[in-house]
Parts: C-alpha cells; structure tokens; sequence
C-alpha cells in the first residue's frame, strides 16, 4: 500500500504532498460558504481527488443549516479550472488500464446541479472545457475582464460535453453548437453581453468581492423564499432540460469510449497535437 501511494505522488505533481481536503478547500463564514479549488499549478483542474470533493462538499452544503449561499472559486492562477486532469487521465489509463471517470463519483458534476441553495462563481480566471460546466452549474456568475470561455473538449481532449445541453436554455443555439464543435476559446465580454456573466470585474480580488456582496444579499433574504425561487426556475427549466440530458449522455457513450477519448489525454501528456482517428 505505501509503495503505491509513493508510486501515486510521482504521478501526480499537482496533487503532492495534498490530502483530498487540500485539494479543495472549505470555509463557512457569516452563512456563507467557500468552495475553492485549490490546485493553481495544474490551473485549477480536476482530479478525481478535486472532483469528488466538490461532491462530498455539496452534500455539506445542503446538510448545514447555517450555511444561506456558497461562493464556488478557485486558487489565482489565471484560469478558474481547466477541467478534466488530462495529464492525470493519461496516467490512469497507462498505469491502472481504467478510464479517470470511473473513479469519480460524479464525472459530470450532477450533484451540483442538485443544490438546493444557491451558488455564486467566482471566476478569477479562463473558464475552459470542465470550468464552463462548473459555471453553468452555478446560479450566478462574476467573471474577469479579458479572460476567455470555450468548450474545448471536441479539440482536445476527444470526449464530450453531454454537460452543456442546459446552456441550450441560456444561450443562442447557434452559438452554442459553434461552441461544442469548433472547442475555440471566445472572450468572456460575449457571454456578459448575452447574460450569461451577471457581472465583469477588474481584478481577481473584485471578482471575490463582487460575489461576496452578492452572497450578503442572499444570505440576508428570507431563507425558503429563496431556496424556493431557485428551485422553481431550475424545475421549470428542467421539464426540458432533463430529458435532453439524458439523450446527449446516450449519444456520447461512443465519443467517451473510443480510441479518440484516450488520444486526447495522451497527447496532451506528451504536448504534441492529438491524432483523431474518429473511432
């Protein structure tokens, strides 16, 4: 056991010498809880440590009565999170012959969508592939000025996004569909144009505190009428929304169990451009 976990850190640079706790850090203060991502040397990308912490701590969120809001950021790096740990999915499969997403509880990050309070991102950073999932998750969004947003699965990681198809109902389609076929990256100043970023700041530190007055105010509203408000528009949303997901994870169980899906980790390992095979 201790051989493999010595094995594990020499494989895992972004994550040695870090308890799963580490990797995303936890704080309630005043009502207001902080779910921060912690791994600013891999951008802010997600582990299966990271991704079944933020998990584990949604379930602490709905569970404590005196938490009213949380606040989901991450370490300053320049990017909120990167997404999937491609160096990390690349390791798993050469080392233990398994996809990364087996060993995670929540892959596609469905627990969050469940929360029954709502969640500000704070994004201090570029919010790519895994990042725009955890911001469509989100309830509000305060983003950085000059930062930029993409959904860069199809370019390089070779999997899917079955976890966009609720921007359907926040986004223009034909923006969207660009989105998840090209993977290109588009200023963050588009998506606040089309009301996607409630809010732009100057500055990390701004971002931080535009969410925490944003959090103040909820906080101090009446407790069921906003928990009530959140639910309704999400189930109204949903009457839809649900049905469409589970026919995009139907349509993308190719996609995630092709050649494809484990070239695009393996190149972005070896930092040389992925070789699709479309099978």
């Amino acid at each position: 056991m201790n051989g493999e976990q010595v094995d594990r850190k020499r494989f895992l640079p972004g994550d040695q010498d870090m308890s799963e706790a580490e990797t995303v850090l936890y704080e309630v203060r005043d009502g207001i809880a902080t779910v921060k991502i912690n791994r600013p040397e891999m951008r802010n990308a997600l582990s299966p440590a990271a991704a079944n912490r933020l998990h584990d701590l949604w379930g602490e969120v709905d569970a404590d009565k005196n938490v009213r809001v949380a606040i989901l950021t991450s370490a300053d790096c320049g990017t909120f999170c990167a997404g999937l740990d491609l160096r990390e999915a690349s390791r798993v499969k050469k080392e233990e012959g398994v996809d990364i997403l087996t060993k995670m509880k929540d892959p596609f990050h469905g627990r969050q969508r469940r929360v029954a309070k709502p969640i500000i991102a704070a994004m201090t950073g570029h919010l790519i592939a895994g990042g725009m999932m955890l911001s469509l998750n989100s309830d509000l969004r305060v983003g950085l000025k000059g930062t930029q947003v993409g959904i860069t699965e199809t370019r390089i990681a070779g999997r899917g996004s079955p976890w966009a198809i609720p921007l359907l109902w926040m986004l223009p389609q034909p923006m969207l569909m660009e989105m998840v076929l090209t993977g290109d990256l588009y200023p963050i100043e588009t998506f606040h144009g089309l009301g996607f970023i409630n809010y732009l700041e100057d500055t990390p530190d701004a971002v931080r505190a535009r969410a925490t007055a944003l959090a103040e105010r909820i906080r101090d509203n009446a407790p069921l009428s906003v928990m009530a408000g959140k639910e309704s528009i999400l189930t109204a949303m949903s009457a839809g929304c649900d049905a469409g997901m589970a026919l995009a994870h139907n349509i993308y169980r190719a996609a995630y169990a092709s050649e494809d899906a484990q070239e695009g980790p393996r190149a972005f390992a070896e930092k040389r451009k992925p070789v699709w095979k479309g099978r």
